[in-house]
């Protein structure tokens, strides 16, 4: 009889995923079993159970494990971006359980959803293989899926939900024929031995390569909501539960763009002139569209969304001029945005009625009805227009600088451009808050969860302003090593 060894098992890389996995089936199933109100109860087990998944996660710093083959990696910046993940859905949570007096957020499956995607996220921040990529960007988008549908029977939450349903569904076809074209060509869907193969010289000639990758990007183009891929963005912001709008906004950006960063710089260095020329006429329409297109919105959610579309450009900028400013700046806009974006939808809910409708009406003299709230959406605000000493500044500045080094001249040009025209929305903003009179509008009342969103989202953002920190050098894992490699030839 012929004896077959099981393949081994890494299970301290596999413990921030198990963590999670189970905090997700408790709090379903406890849901499910225990009567009366227990959104409180399920919101504390949710946050207890992201807290053990990032001590298991940080436990994993400087270990550079590989599991399942290599399929997965746990370097420092799966830590990194996993650690960020983990605070975006715990801050996500708070938010929610401050609307708990809506039904929606006390309903059992609302919060295992929100931990189900957090698993999405963490294996789209460890894959090294076009299969595991799909797989997490699956996982996640089911969960959001959902709970973008959560505010019914509200007709436009239910609209919102099937829109996004349709076009993801339509935007992972395109995932799956451009990983099987690639794997066509190459033999593999693991990004180490893509790289091998696409350095062939026969592999730049082979059309199934280059169509391969222009639908894998056309693919993540969807996800990350890049011009002329976002259509569905305002209408999904609108029309989900503004908690579950902030949680997207941030989170699916956090996980998508280090995947998108793995797959250029490790599986495809050697087409970077094709996918850097395809990736900045991306950025440039999504600098330009996404701000002119926010000039004119008059709700706030919807403006948010716009804004948001923007910075996805910014980011992308930073994706392109690669090297290790450019991973820098990814790093450090995308912890900055984590702040800012999430602290400025935490205002949003706080002076919201009826969490969808939401206009510079509900701002207006909202410095009188509550001067700690006006001054925090004032940090928020300015740091998204780019203004020192917040975050947003630096975060710009770090992409800029890393597009010049990069020989990316025209992106940093449409990147200032485009941040001035941004900074008159925002503007807009402080302007309804501190110049219009509060015309009867009621005091807004913060519950303590929104406050501690407010406090952390405020400090991060200052203190990330005054006080950069982004590992590098031997600290920041293999990926950086490799673009700092090829930097330096």
């Amino acid at each position: 009889m012929v004896f077959i060894a099981p393949p081994p098992v890494d299970i301290e890389l596999l413990l921030p995923l198990l963590s999670v996995t189970l905090t997700a089936v408790v709090v379903l199933m406890l849901g499910i079993f225990l009567k009366g109100r227990t959104g409180p109860l399920l919101a504390g087990l949710s946050l207890l159970g992201l807290i053990v998944t990032l001590f298991f996660t940080l436990r994993l710093w400087n270990a550079n494990r590989a599991g399942f083959s290599g399929m997965i990696v746990g370097d420092n910046l799966f830590v990194f971006f996993a650690a960020v993940s983990l605070v975006i859905a715990g801050l996500a949570v708070l938010l929610s359980t401050s609307q708990l007096d809506r039904p929606i957020h006390d309903a059992p499956e609302f919060y295992a959803l929100m931990l189900f995607s957090v698993v999405g996220m963490l294996v789209l921040s460890a894959s090294t293989d076009l299969l595991m990529v799909i797989i997490g960007l699956e996982i996640l988008s089911i969960a959001l899926y959902i709970l973008t549908a959560f505010a019914r029977p509200r007709l436009s939450s239910e609209e919102a939900a099937m829109k996004y349903f349709l076009l993801g569904a339509f935007s992972l076809g395109f995932l799956v024929y451009g990983t099987a074209l690639v794997y066509g060509a190459t033999r593999s869907t693991q990004f180490a031995t893509i790289a091998l193969a696409l350095r062939l010289p026969e592999a730049l000639n082979n059309p199934l390569i280059i169509t391969g990758l222009g639908l894998l990007l056309v693919g993540f183009a969807f996800k990350l909501s890049l011009v002329p891929f976002h259509m569905w963005t305002p209408d999904v912001y609108e029309g989900a539960p503004t908690s579950v709008t902030a949680y997207m906004s941030v989170g699916t950006k956090a996980a998508v763009f280090i995947a998108l960063l793995r797959l250029l710089n490790e599986a495809m260095p050697s087409l970077r002139p094709q996918w850097a020329l395809i990736l900045s006429v991306l950025a440039i329409l999504t600098m330009i569209v996404g701000n002119l297109a926010a000039l004119s919105q008059t709700n706030l959610k919807r403006l948010l969304a716009y804004s948001s579309i923007a910075q996805a450009g910014y980011i992308l900028v930073a994706v392109i001029a690669s090297g290790r400013l450019g991973l820098e700046g990814v790093m450090y806009y995308v912890a900055a945005y984590t702040a800012m974006n999430l602290g400025a939808f935490a205002v949003v809910i706080a002076v919201s009625k009826d969490d969808q409708h939401v206009t510079f009406d509900d701002l207006a003299g909202l410095w009188y009805r509550s001067p700690a709230l006006a001054l925090a959406m004032l940090v928020f605000m300015l740091s998204l227009a780019g203004i020192p000493p917040t975050a947003g500044f630096l975060a710009k500045l770090y992409v800029f600088s890393a597009a010049v080094q990069a020989g990316f001249l025209d992106l940093a040009i449409v990147g200032v451009l485009t941040s001035a025209v941004a900074a008159y929305y925002y503007l807009r903003v402080i302007v309804a808050m501190y110049s219009q009179p509060p015309a009867g509008q009621p005091t807004v009342r913060v519950t303590v969860p929104l406050g501690v969103v407010l406090v952390v989202a405020a400090v991060a953002t200052i203190q990330l302003g005054l006080f950069p920190f982004i590992p590098t050098g031997e600290q920041s894992g293999a990926l950086l090593a490799l673009l700092s490699g090829a930097a330096g030839r």
